[in-house]
Formats: structure tokens, sequence, C-alpha cells
């Protein structure tokens, strides 16, 4: 393990405990039912490291491995929010500030660009991923804050930084498959490509951090959709009266 693997294990792990746990403590949950929510996402960390630690995640014929495993977090968390109204409105009701804010560790987007230099990774993916994190992560705190003191034009900047937000996570993770050594999806074939992220630490990044921030995007994103309704509604209850 290098120095650089070593301070990825560090800051990753702290930064998987800090987001997950300050999005799980304000959900508006009972207390078994957010045992319940914490259970299921340590167990799938748990996973990740195990098919990482495994060669899983190497596995790119005939369908990235990766790639399957990056989704089903995504879908079993859509699945468990629809089919639960309870959950659904305490996930909606989460504080949009604090969302917002957690993007702030995405700054951490420097290691792709340090993975890069020592030649660990290569193409357009480390490019796209790192800075597109960086500047996700430098815009979080100012675009909460104006969000918070300033509504409705905060509400418009907001709805621009996550689409930049949650359009940097789909392009790295495309351009992370398109880079992937002996998978049918190859595009970029250049040097390590997408490598270092099919194993430990880096692999928590695909697996369990990028579906986790992809969420948030999609909470944030409905939350201002219906806050803007919602100022506009007494609006239009005049113009038809």
């Amino acid at each position: 393990m290098t120095m650089l693997d070593f301070a990825g294990t560090l800051v990753i792990t702290a930064v998987m405990v800090t987001v997950i746990n300050a999005a799980v403590g304000v959900i508006a949950l009972p207390r078994l039912q957010k045992l319940v929510v914490v259970a299921a996402i340590g167990l799938w960390v748990g996973f990740a490291a195990g098919a990482a630690g495994m060669g899983w995640l190497r596995i790119a014929d005939p369908v990235p491995v990766i790639g399957l495993v990056f989704a089903a977090p995504l879908l079993a968390a859509m699945v468990a929010v629809l089919s639960s109204p309870p959950l659904r409105n305490a996930v909606m009701a989460m504080p949009i500030g604090l969302l917002i804010g957690l993007h702030a560790t995405r700054v951490l987007g420097i290691f792709f660009l340090l993975l890069a230099e020592q030649g660990r990774l290569s193409g357009p993916f480390p490019v796209y991923a790192g800075w597109g994190d960086i500047i996700t992560g430098i815009l979080a705190i100012p675009v909460a804050l104006v969000l918070a003191r300033r509504p409705a034009p905060g509400r418009v900047i907001a709805m621009g930084w996550n689409l930049f937000g949650a359009a940097d996570l789909v392009i790295a993770v495309s351009l992370g498959l398109t880079s992937a050594a002996g998978s049918p999806l190859h595009i970029f074939a250049v040097g390590a490509g997408s490598e270092a992220m099919q194993v430990l630490p880096w692999s928590f990044v695909p697996t369990v951090l990028v579906p986790f921030f992809l969420l948030l995007h999609a909470v944030i994103a409905i939350q201002l959709y219906h806050a803007g309704r919602e100022e506009n509604a007494p609006a239009n209850a005049l113009q038809q009266a």
C-alpha cells in the first residue's frame, strides 16, 4: 500500500462515515426503522468491500461488474422509497441545506488527479471526475448559504448547481466504464484507464459514495421543485380569482 492509498483509505472512510451518519441522523423515522436503514447501509458497505477484496469488481466481460454494483443501491433505494410512504415522507423532509452541504466533501476529487499523476488512472476519466467533484464541492456551502438567505434566487442557483453536480457523477461513471480494460464498453484504451477504481480503497467511490451522492441530488431536485410550486401557488390562486 502506497502513502496515497493510506491517505485515501483514511479520507474515504471518514467521508463515508460523515455523510452517511449526517444524512441518516436527520431522517425523521422511528428508532427501529432508522436502525434498519443503518444496518442496510452497513451491509452494503461491507459487501462493497468484500466484492473488491475478492476481485469481483475487476470482472468486465461480458458486463462490467462494477457497473452492476454501482446501480444496485440506486435501484434498492428507489424501490424502498416508492414502496414506503413513511420513508418517502421522511426523506423529503430532510433539511435541504444539509443535503447540499454534504457535497462539500467532494473536494476530495483531488485524489483522482493524484492517481492520474502516478499513472494509476488515465484518459479523460480522472480529469473530468476530479475537477467536476472539486468544483461541486467548493460551491456546495456557498450555494446552501444563498438558498437559506435568499430562497427565490437561491433556488435557481441551487438547481443549476444540483444539475451540474449530478451530471458530473453520471459522466464520471460513464467515462469510468468506458475506460475499463477488457469491457465490451471499452472506448478509451489509454494507459491504466479506470483500473484503480476497481480495488480498495478507491472502489468505495463508485460502489458507495457516488450512488449516495446521486440519491442526495435526486432528493434535492425534488425538494427544490416542490418548494417552487408552493411559492407559485398563491400567485396562481390570485390570478384565477
